[in-house]
This record gives structure tokens, C-alpha cells and sequence, in this order.
């Protein structure tokens, strides 16, 4: 504990600045601006290195806070690293993306805000990057044993970095042009710029994974011929199923899933020319959900120009402090106000959506919205409060529903859990001797962090199967209960 006293003497919790408004929407940097010198120092000597550190148990990697955060507090970078990264494969990716989960849990929060965690883990990794600490782990030796990992996001990368380093020959197969996943695709460029990907991935190739970029499992290969080629097979391919909203109107044009607007953008961002493109200026867009994904759609429309963005969400809107029913350590369901919602546009709540509505030539032009009444526990439209709200474009932002399983289950006959997932028991195996699933392909939709954390278990459940034993850590079992409520 580098500063027995300072929890005291700094009370107040300091974030870095954001660029101004007016700048970031003229560009598609992240929205950051440079830290303050000392800042974050100062910020990691709050911690109190605590004889029970309750931020472990909301962090699923394990972190070791107090001990990163010690080592940021004595400007001692190159050992803060080393601790991190014997955690985290990616802090570069939840240091911008994860809701720090670890926060919430901090015994600091008890009665003042709590340490800034996320942004002492981003610190470090930026400085390890800038300082040249980030070098390739090479293996001892070849195991000669072969594993594709199908899926190049964060589960997928992380599993592969594992295996990869404890000799075996890892092969990631991405459907995509790139190597990311939704992590390219998915996260816009001011949330996260994709330099952090592609350093991370030249890190790894010379570490001796392999990449097959433009692959799709199940077409170009078949799940039967993967599985014969390879001693084991880790399926991480997501859940990017988009929940539909089958009302009245829906087949009007006009009406898009998130991600069928998120993947293009992207891809115009980075300098392509998809012909699915999605541009939305100079028109009113309405986006159907208050999640983070919600919340990516609202600063890409609002950088192209559109005229108007608003945020319908069918339920309350969260309170501004913690609820009784989520007392600490639990991570609360706050108000949040992201980077995109200081930019722009309206967030209205209670808002259930009725019908789309359009014109003769099946374009939409609106949409039929009431106010959400709760019966019974059960959320409806209230009867009479019907309104009629103009739309160009509607973003169907809500949540997603499982895999894309046809492939998958007709070559393999993979089982499905009910809640459209790979079916798996708590040590990452599914029904087919030697595949495993990790991340959300097997959990459902969830946070960044978990994903890494399950590649990591997945990996090490893997090195097992294969050699009868394993060195690699196994941060979570598959079971274990999600720690954002």
C-alpha cells in the first residue's frame, strides 16, 4: 500500500477529460482527450489495499487491483504490467469497454466514489505499450497437437494467445476480411480505435498463432472436417443474433438490426466501400433500446449527420443512485450517461412501441409508440396514450438472442440450450467430444470481460484434454453466475 492515507487526503474521483462536443463529432477518434499528468497516479494511491478486496470478486479475470494499483501509485509501470497481464490478456480492450464491474465492488465505494480502476488498467497498458513492455511470449517447446478456434473476438482471441503459449498450434478462423470480430466491426472507432486490435494481433502472429481470415465454418469448411483436421476445436463465434420486433409494419424498409448498421459504418471508417451501407444523414432515426449498443448506434448516426436521434426504452429509467435491491458489492443497473449521450439527441423511457407505420411505397415514415404500463409484473401499451412519432430510419437495438446455429447443428448436431446457446456443463465441454464453446456463444450476450475470462478458462480446459493436465489459469467455470445484474 503505497499511501496509507491516501483514500484521505484524495477524496474526490477524477476521470479524464473528454474532447469537446463539437470537436469529436467531427471525426471518429476516441473521444478522450490526453490524461493529466499525476492523475492517475494520484487516483491509484485511493486504493486501500483492503485485508478483504471485494473489487476480485466483481472483477470474473481476477485482477489483481490493489496490487496494479500500488505499483501505478510508485510509478513502477513495467511491474504494474507484468501483474496485469498475468490476469488480462487484452486490457487495452476492457480498459475502454468494460463497465468495470470491479468498481462497483470496491469497499471505498461503501461511502465515497469509488477507485478508478478501469482507467489505472488502461494507463498501463497504454504506457506498456509506449515504453515498449509489450513483447511476444514465445513457447518452450511444440506440443504437436493442433486447435482451431472458430470466432476472433475477444473469446476467441484470448483462448488462442493461451493455448498458443503452452506450444500448441493454434489456427483462428474469422469469416471477416479482418481479425476482431465485433470488436472491429461491432465497437465504433471513438469508443475504441482499431490500432489497439491490430498491434495486439501482430503481437500474436509472431507468437506463432495463425490467422484464416475469410473462412465461414460450415461453407468453405465443414464443421465435420474441422473437427477431423484438429485435435480439438473451441467455438467462439458469439451470439449476434439480433432480437427482432414482429409488430405491425415491420417488413417496411427503412427498419434495420443494429449491427446490420454498426458493421458497415465500420467498415466506411476504416476506409472501405460496403454496398450495405447505412447512411442515415439529414434524416430522423429512431433507435429501439437503451443498452450499449443503443448507445454505439446514437454517436455513429449523430458523426453522419442525422437530423434527429431518439432513444425509445420500454422500461423505467434507472435510478441515479443504488437501489436497496442491489446493495454493494452487487453491480447496480444505474442512469448512464456514455460519451454519445453528451453529443446528442433524446432518451425517452416508458415508451413501448405499437406499430410501424409507412407510406404507399412501403418506406417507413413513423412509428406508433404508447406509454409503458407495468400489470402484474408484466410490461404493456397503455391503452389511449398512442402517438405517433416521425422515422426515417428505425435501429432495432434489442439485445440478441443466441447463435447462428443451422451450420453448427446440422453437421455436428451440436446441442442448443434454451436460450439459443451452445449447450455446455461447467467445465466449457459441449455433447461432441473435444469441441468446447467460450464466451457468448455459450453464455449468451454479456460483457466484454467475461469473455476474456472464459477464453482463458476454455483454453485451459482444452490444454487438458489434450495433454491430461494443464499450467494454464482457469479463472471462471462456466457456471458461474454473471456478476452484472
Amino acid at each position: 500500500m503505497a499511501d496509507p492515507r491516501g483514500f484521505l487526503k484524495t477524496t474526490e474521483r477524477e476521470t479524464p477529460a473528454r474532447r469537446p462536443v463539437s470537436i469529436r463529432l467531427r471525426d471518429w477518434k476516441e473521444v478522450y482527450a490526453e490524461r493529466e499528468s499525476g492523475q492517475i497516479e494520484r487516483q491509484a494511491g485511493r486504493c486501500m489495499d483492503c485485508g478483504v478486496a471485494f473489487c476480485h470478486q466483481g472483477c470474473p479475470l481476477g485482477n489483481l487491483i490493489p496490487e496494479f494499483n500500488d505499483l501505478v501509485h510508485r510509478d513502477e509501470w513495467k511491474s504494474a504490467i507484468e501483474r496485469l497481464h498475468s490476469t488480462n490478456n487484452f486490457p487495452e480492450f476492457t480498459g475502454r469497454l468494460c463497465p468495470a464491474p470491479c468498481e462497483s465492488s470496491c469497499v471505498l465505494a461503501i461511502n465515497q466514489p469509488a477507485v478508478t480502476i478501469k482507467q489505472s488498467e488502461l494507463a498501463i497498458i497504454d504506457t506498456a505499450w509506449e515504453k515498449g513492455y509489450v513483447n511476444p511470449v514465445l513457447p518452450d517447446r511444440l506440443t504437436g497437437k493442433t486447435i482451431a478456434i472458430v470466432g476472433s473476438g475477444p473469446a476467441g482471441l484470448a483462448a488462442a494467445q493461451q493455448l498458443t503459449r503452452v506450444g500448441h498450434t493454434v489456427a483462428v478462423y474469422e469469416r471477416d476480411d479482418q481479425v476482431g470480430g465485433l470488436l472491429r466491426y461491432g465497437i465504433p472507432d471513438f469508443k475504441m480505435e482499431k490500432k489497439h486490435i491490430d498491434r495486439r494481433i501482430e503481437q500474436m502472429r509472431e507468437e506463432g498463432t495463425r490467422f484464416r481470415t475469410g473462412v465461414t465454418i460450415g461453407v468453405d469448411v465443414t464443421w465435420p472436417e474441422l473437427h477431423e483436421r484438429y485435435d480439438a476445436v473451441i467455438v467462439a463465434t458469439g451470439a449476434p443474433v439480433g432480437r427482432d420486433l414482429p409488430i405491425k409494419g415491420r417488413e417496411l424498409s427503412g427498419i434495420h438490426f443494429a449491427m446490420d448498421y454498426l458493421v458497415p459504418s465500420n467498415r466506411v471508417v476504416a476506409g472501405e466501400s460496403p454496398i450495405d451501407h447505412i447512411d442515415v444523414a439529414e434524416k430522423n432515426v429512431i433507435i429501439l433500446g437503451g443498452g450499449d449498443t443503443g448507445a454505439d448506434c446514437l454517436g455513429t448516426a449523430l458523426r453522419q449527420g442525422a437530423l434527429s436521434v431518439t432513444t425509445l426504452a420500454i422500461g423505467q429509467q434507472p435510478p441515479l443512485e443504488r437501489p436497496a435491491a442491489q446493495p454493494w458489492p452487487m453491480h447496480p443497473n444505474l442512469f448512464e450517461v456514455q460519451s454519445a449521450h453528451e453529443e446528442g439527441g433524446e432518451r425517452t423511457y416508458l415508451a413501448s412501441t405499437v406499430e410501424f407505420v409507412g407510406n404507399d411505397r412501403g418506406e417507413l415514415t413513423g412509428l406508433v409508440v404508447a406509454e409503458t404500463e407495468f400489470v402484474d409484473g408484466a410490461r404493456r401499451p397503455k391503452s389511449g396514450s398512442e402517438r405517433t412519432i416521425p422515422a426515417d430510419v428505425v435501429l432495432l437495438a434489442l439485445g440478441y438472442t443466441g447463435i447462428e446455429s443451422d451450420a453448427i447443428v446440422n453437421q455436428i448436431q451440436l446441442d442448443l440450450s434454451s436460450r439459443g446457446t451452445i449447450a455446455r456443463n461447467r467445465d466449457y465441454d459441449t455433447n461432441i467430444p473435444g469441441v468446447f464453446v467460450a464466451g457468448d456463444a455459450g453464455r449468451g450476450a454479456s460483457l466484454i470481460v467475461w469473455a476474456i475470462a472464459e477464453g482463458r478458462a476454455a483454453a485451459a480446459r482444452a490444454d487438458e484434454y489434450l495433454r491430461g493436465r494443464t499450467t494454464l489459469p482457469s479463472p471462471v467455470s462456466a457456471h458461474d453466475a454473471p456478476i452484472h445484474f
